[in-house]
């Protein structure tokens, strides 16, 4: 399926779509609450039904590798491939999402990847897959949740991604700047999730 980028990440269109959904519902309830108020006889509000919130789902799982997806404005859904990623001891410390791209060059895919706050932003995060030659993202804004590096992929990188078994990411700590923190990315089931996402034209 094909979809319009706008320039913004997955995650942020579905929330800006969200937003403009329940704004509208809303509308139609002001409408609907002025009726019953004006409804001769009781007075009293006999309710609405309350349309859905747009929320996630995960429509499949693929190795270590879930597609979730958001309801979209037609009949097809936005997916995107997601995972969370953990510590030796298995706390979460990041999350990876991903979703095909269609018109943007040589970039195939958009990814944003979320460390946590604390990280050393003027320390690139770096990116690799079976130990092969890393390439470092800057970070683009940082909110309670985190901070984020949205990254494009190029073809050539997604096979990697698709053949290859592991991918490594690495921050710094700001309070440990001689420190690297590695965080594995397991690509069990990469490539029947990645052919389930979405593809967003840009």
């Amino acid at each position: 399926m094909t979809k319009t980028l706008l320039h913004l990440s997955l995650a942020a269109m579905l929330a800006l779509s969200t937003a403009a959904g329940a704004q509208e519902a809303a509308s139609d309830g002001d409408a609907a609450a002025e009726t019953a108020q004006s409804a001769p006889g009781t007075g009293l509000d006999t309710g609405r039904e309350v349309a859905d919130q747009n929320q996630a789902y995960v429509k499949a799982t693929h190795g270590d590798w879930s597609v979730r997806c958001f309801p979209g404005e037609g009949d097809e859904d936005l997916c995107q491939m997601y995972q969370l990623l953990t510590e030796s001891e298995g706390n979460p410390v990041a999350e990876f999402t991903l979703y095909r791209l269609e018109g943007a060059g040589p970039v195939a895919a958009g990814a944003t990847i979320a460390v946590p706050l604390g990280t050393l932003l003027t320390e690139e995060m770096r990116l690799s897959v079976d130990g092969g030659k890393a390439k470092s993202y800057a970070y683009s804004f940082c909110t309670m949740g985190g901070c984020f590096s949205r990254i494009g992929l190029t073809a050539d990188e997604v096979e990697a991604m698709k053949q290859g078994a592991q991918a490594l990411i690495e921050i710094v700590p700001a309070q440990a700047p001689d420190q690297t923190v590695r965080i594995e990315v397991s690509l069990s089931g990469f490539t029947a999730a990645f052919d389930e996402a979405s593809t967003l034209s840009n």
